[in-house]
């Protein structure tokens, strides 16, 4: 049990906890100065039910693991590695959200509205849902950085079949918005969330 208090314990878990504060708290400040507070409600920090119950899942296998199986912890590379996937995620996300500025909501649009661009430049040049790409990163990263077998699979799992449905939904929105703009687009440049088309 003093493997909880370890080492390796407090700083892998005080790196998924940074981790997670500033991929929120950013979240929501971005939020704040793109749309205005009038406009921004805690929906920004993108913390749902199903959101919740993983980071439990995840942080009940490490505990778990962490008493019973300890040198599951101690791979080192691999936490780093975690790490280092979760700033790049990070720095995904983030690049695609300031670049889109107005054009970025953390909800679908279903409405066009006059300020609303096709962004094609900056990172979107490369990928064309680059927070997408950002967040998958990053939520895998976390648990890569928690050595924690079960949740990196099981976050590749979920997350991925979560942009595989809403991807083809925001996209359909897109194409009414943008009309053969977004099809030439989207033609040229990949989604960037492994075989999403």
């Amino acid at each position: 049990m003093t493997e909880i208090f370890s080492y390796t314990a407090y700083r892998q878990l005080s790196q998924m906890f940074l981790s997670i504060i500033f991929f929120h708290s950013s979240e929501y400040i971005l939020a704040l100065a793109v749309h205005g507070k009038s406009n921004v409600n805690l929906k920004s920090l993108l913390i749902s039910p199903s959101y919740l119950a993983a980071m439990f899942f995840s942080l009940l296998e490490y505990l778990i693991e962490i008493v019973l199986f300890p040198g599951m912890k101690e791979y080192w590379w691999i936490s780093n590695l975690g790490l280092v996937v979760v700033i790049v995620g990070e720095i995904m996300r983030k690049a695609a959200i300031i670049t889109a500025g107005y054009s970025f909501t953390h909800l679908i649009r279903t409405n066009r509205e006059e300020n609303h661009r096709l962004i094609t430049h900056g990172i979107y040049r490369f990928i064309r849902h680059p927070a997408y790409c950002g967040f998958f990163i990053w939520s895998v990263g976390t648990q890569i950085m928690l050595c924690n077998p079960i949740s990196t699979i099981g976050f590749a799992i979920v997350v991925w079949h979560f942009f595989a449905q809403r991807i083809p939904y925001e996209e359909y929105f897109l194409r009414q918005f943008f009309g053969s703009s977004y099809d030439e687009y989207a033609r040229g440049v990949p989604s960037g969330v492994p075989f999403v088309k």
